[in-house]
């Protein structure tokens, strides 16, 4: 267990610097930086199966609204 403590402590020291590094870069600070992918992790999770939800929704409306006509000839 202790080897696990260890390596929690090395990546935590020098692995996930991702948020910082980038606000630096962008001249913003850390905390919105986070905010930003905190709230793009919601919306992809919660956004994706949604949208393809409606739109199937969408295509099975156009189904039956938009049926196949028989055509004279086939009569």
């Amino acid at each position: 267990m202790n080897s696990f403590f260890r390596l929690r402590h090395f990546f935590e020291k020098h692995g996930f610097a991702v948020s910082s590094r980038l606000a630096e870069t962008l001249g913003m600070k850390a905390k919105s930086v986070r905010l930003f992918f905190i709230y793009a992790s919601f919306t992809t999770v919660v956004g994706g199966p949604l949208l393809y939800l409606t739109i199937a929704f969408w295509l099975k409306m156009k189904d039956m609204i938009y049926t196949k006509r028989s055509s004279v000839f086939d009569l």
